[in-house]
């Protein structure tokens, strides 16, 4: 299970909020990165998304269980992307990235697996946003049998 995630951004305080109005939560700064902002889910496993500046990266630090935050180039794009929840229906979702100038789509994953709504955070970080109808089909997809087949296929 993931409890929370780190994302780069130019306006983490706006990203944050953002994501917070998605999950019907609260935006606050973070504390442990200056300029850093969080989105709050108010769920009862305490989950958020960290929102770091874009020119600062994670790094290993020194010691145990270290790491600092250090100036690098921000990328425009990633490998990187993450599912959420949220109880916004479909279009509530679209209009929010479009309101904030945000690609916002809706797609399928796999073939007809499970739907989702891209919406790329500044137009440069992915993050697919289930409705509750999404999430059900993600959850009947997303079983460790399926996940075994489909690498078994892979592998084949």
């Amino acid at each position: 299970m993931i409890f929370h995630a780190s994302i780069p951004a130019r306006d983490p305080r706006h990203v944050a909020r953002v994501l917070a109005e998605l999950w019907g939560g609260f935006a606050a700064p973070f504390p442990s990165f200056p300029g850093a902002w969080m989105a709050v889910s108010g769920d009862d496993r305490g989950t958020i998304i960290e929102c770091y500046p874009g020119d600062r990266v994670i790094a290993p630090g020194f010691g145990q269980g270290a790491f600092d935050l250090i100036d690098a180039d921000h990328a425009q794009y990633s490998g990187f992307h993450l599912a959420v929840g949220s109880s916004l229906d479909a279009e509530q979702v679209l209009a929010l990235g479009h309101r904030e100038g945000w690609r916002a789509v809706r797609g399928t994953r796999g073939q007809n697996f499970f739907d989702v709504i891209e919406v790329w955070i500044e137009n440069t970080t992915l993050i697919e946003v289930l409705t509750q109808d999404m999430q059900a089909q993600y959850r009947s997809f997303a079983t460790p049998a399926n996940f075994r087949a489909l690498g078994a296929a892979a592998a084949g």
